[in-house]
């Protein structure tokens, strides 16, 4: 399902290919190519024709900051995000053409991965945490 297309550019910044899907198709995923990885924004941000192809919808508004102070408003929907051989749930951005495509922190969480630099990929945080019987 996922290509393991990871690259680090010359700036440093960590790349990705992952695949999203509408929870109620089950089994309907988009493959999406060169998602920066960016621990920094909270949520996922997805062109808007990905996630209009796959039927979803916009759930709600949300009001963004950027990086460089602009505010910015955008609809968001809920989808499974499948990255790094795991899947999660996430919040998905409907993402503007100027907007950056971002695999954000909140999957990342929820998938239990993390950014290996020297190997260039995605990789399993470890054991989830979990509370003693």
């Amino acid at each position: 399902m996922v290509c393991e297309c990871n690259m680090i550019d010359n700036v440093g910044i960590f790349r990705t290919t992952i695949s999203v899907e509408n929870p109620t198709r089950p089994g309907v995923v988009m493959q999406v190519e060169h998602v920066m990885v960016d621990t920094g924004s909270e949520y996922t941000w997805l062109p808007r024709t990905v996630l209009e192809t796959l039927d979803l919808v916009p759930t709600r508004t949300v009001r963004f900051i950027t990086a460089d102070g602009r505010q910015v408003e955008r609809a968001v929907c809920f989808g499974n995000v499948y990255a790094g051989g795991s899947s999660a749930p996430d919040i998905l951005v409907f993402a503007d053409p100027d907007d950056m495509v971002l695999l954000g922190a909140r999957a990342l969480e929820g998938m239990n991965l993390r950014i290996d630099m020297l190997a260039k990929q995605l990789v399993p945080t470890g054991p989830v945490p979990a509370a003693a019987a």
